[in-house]
């Protein structure tokens, strides 16, 4: 597996463990592919998070659904 940019690490800190065990997936599949970067979608009961190729690789945007 290969480590987290700091700019998603940092993303990370301070998160619960069902936040974290949702996004680190796709923050793991952001770094293998190393092309785009992860779109953080914040839910009324939860979180979904998935590559988004408008979003530089290395940054993490959220939005509400």
């Amino acid at each position: 597996m290969n480590q987290l940019p700091e700019s998603y690490a940092h993303y990370l800190q301070d998160r619960d463990d069902a936040f974290i065990d949702t996004v680190r997936p796709v923050l793991q599949q952001s770094v293998a592919d190393m092309n785009f970067g992860v779109r953080v979608v914040l839910l009324p009961h939860g979180v979904q998070a998935r590559l988004d190729e408008s979003i530089p690789y290395g940054q993490v945007v959220e939005s509400v659904d």
